[in-house]
């Protein structure tokens, strides 16, 4: 008996984006309009990709970025839950599905030693260019109309399911932990036992009570959480029984 876990990063792990965070490191803590104006949008992965070349010029280098992003707050209660799932680890698996990037999530996630909490980590990948600039790459391509160019959730847990599958591994449950309108895709996927747990106040959770009143809900279960304390209890009781 083996329960998948889902989390979202921004604004779910952490209380806040931290794309927007990072530009806490840029003069005067702003960017110019020219270069905030330019976002169009599913294609927010470019428009990083702009960011941090601009922090680059700025002579902002990485390890005041990881200073920066390292302050980021955890969402209330969620530190305790982390911690809780990694001393269950043998009834949980749990993985990122995340619009950030793998060198922010990793320096957040190490420096708070909750990387081992999590088997994979699905998000965009960044790496540091030989002469110090911030670069990062769509996660993969993918054909849904429904999500951002760079990502589709569904398709990663699809594929990450799959291949629990030829392992031999399958989950009673899948809950998932979101808050942003890209979460409404792999929610839509999952099935009547799994449960989907979107943020009180947020994107995911206005839409999927939108969808419910144009009387085409989720299949799943849904429960709402405003702390991740509300999570906690949940999988307690999973574990209970």
């Amino acid at each position: 008996m083996k329960f998948l876990l889902v989390f979202d990063f921004d604004h779910t792990i952490i209380d806040e984006n931290s794309d927007t965070w990072i530009v806490k490191c840029a003069p005067e803590r702003k960017l110019p309009n020219g270069l905030r104006n330019s976002y169009r949008p599913g294609h927010w992965t470019e428009y990083m990709g702009r960011v941090f070349a601009y922090l680059g010029d700025n002579g902002v280098k990485e390890d005041e970025m990881k200073r920066t992003m390292t302050t980021i707050p955890f969402t209330a209660g969620m530190v305790d839950l982390l911690e809780f799932i990694g001393e269950n680890k043998e009834l949980f698996d749990c993985i990122i599905v995340s619009d950030s990037n793998t060198v922010f999530i990793d320096w957040i996630l190490k420096a708070a030693d909750f990387h081992e909490v999590f088997d994979e980590v699905f998000t965009n990948p960044a790496a540091f260019s030989s002469t110090g600039y911030l670069t990062v790459q769509n996660f993969h391509a993918h054909h849904c109309a429904k999500c951002p160019k760079n990502l589709c959730k569904r398709k990663v847990l699809k594929e990450f399911l799959d291949k629990q599958l030829e392992r031999g591994v399958t989950y009673t449950q899948i809950v998932y932990i979101g808050d942003g309108g890209n979460d409404l895709c792999p929610v839509m996927f999952l099935k009547k036992n799994d449960i989907a747990m979107p943020r009180q106040g947020y994107t995911l959770e206005k839409k999927i009570s939108q969808l419910a009143q144009d009387l085409s809900p989720v299949q799943c279960s849904v429960l709402v959480w405003s702390s991740a304390t509300d999570i906690m209890s949940y999988l307690k009781l999973l574990v209970k029984e």
